[in-house]
């Protein structure tokens, strides 16, 4: 295993942040579709009930969101379609460049500058090296056509691991941690179920060691029992390796299994954030209740 390969790993703590400290902090995020205008955030949000600006037609996708989240921690964010909570999440992973606002990741320059100030090659480290993501389609986040054990590999091999025995050996690893059968291992995920394409994708989300992985609506469309066991195993290892989430989801079922902390959004905007429990319980925002009523309904 080459220098690259054994920092990859967090379990080695080499890419570990501080303990003490943020692993990711976000300071107003505002991603916005269309040339805007002065008035594109006075005439959007939860009071208007739109985020298309009436008076340039821009698509206020989300504004001024902000957030921390400590090592070892999972913060949900919840909200229906179109409240902004994926824009949040392909912003911090690089899918799309935000408008505005920052977000510090300790594992880059210490925490000290911004990643969307990053340069191109940059971002393509700290997405190699430091991120994973799964999206809500694994069409988005695997190769379909080359094998489970491939797209482990092509993780692997963009945070500069080179052995190919040491790759074999982690994508055998993460794809047994996900009860992929092994004798599938060299079969291409076009043919798996839509259960074992998420776990494949999971498996390829923490190839890296990553200090962050964001989920995207990871359990949408997948049957309740298959759910279980895709959230049950994102848990075990979550908690065994320490790895912070960010997760996005409609399901407060699925918020309150894996995360300690939500923040709630509403037309591009958070409406109301704190301990989840707290929000699901007692939650304060009309939306929130609105929310939370739909479901105990």
């Amino acid at each position: 295993m080459t220098v690259s390969e054994r920092t990859t790993i967090r379990s080695n703590g080499a890419t570990a942040p501080d303990a003490t400290g943020h692993v990711l902090s976000v300071e107003g995020l505002t991603k916005l579709y269309g040339d805007g205008c002065p008035d594109c955030l006075r005439l959007t949000g939860p009071e208007t009930e739109t985020n298309s600006c009436p008076r340039c037609g821009s698509i206020v996708a989300c504004a001024d969101v902000s957030f921390e989240l400590r090592p070892g921690r999972t913060l949900g964010i919840v909200g229906e379609s179109g409240s902004g909570k994926t824009t949040v999440l392909r912003c911090l992973y690089g899918d799309m460049p935000p408008t505005s606002g920052d977000a510090y990741l300790n594992a880059y320059a210490g925490g000290q500058r911004s990643i969307f100030k990053a340069d191109p090659q940059e971002r393509r480290r700290i997405r190699n090296f430091h991120l994973g993501m799964v999206y809500q389609n694994p069409r988005q986040g695997l190769n379909l056509m080359i094998s489970s054990g491939g797209n482990v590999a092509e993780r692997l091999l963009a945070a500069e691991w080179r052995r190919v025995d040491a790759i074999r050996e982690r994508a055998a690893g993460l794809l047994g941690r996900m009860e992929i059968p092994l004798d599938r291992m060299d079969q291409i995920p076009a043919y798996f179920s839509g259960g074992m394409q998420q776990r494949v994708q999971v498996a390829k989300a923490l190839a890296n060691g990553p200090v962050v992985v964001l989920l995207d609506e990871m359990t949408s469309g997948l049957d309740v029992s298959v759910q279980a066991g895709v959230l049950d195993l994102i848990l075990e290892i979550q908690r065994e390796e320490g790895i912070a989430m960010l997760v996005v989801s409609h399901d407060l079922g699925v918020i309150r299994l894996l995360c300690e902390r939500t923040i709630v959004m509403k037309s591009g905007r958070v409406v109301e954030a704190g301990v989840t429990d707290q929000i699901l319980e007692d939650p304060h925002h009309p939306y929130t209740q609105l929310l939370v009523s739909s479901v105990n309904s």
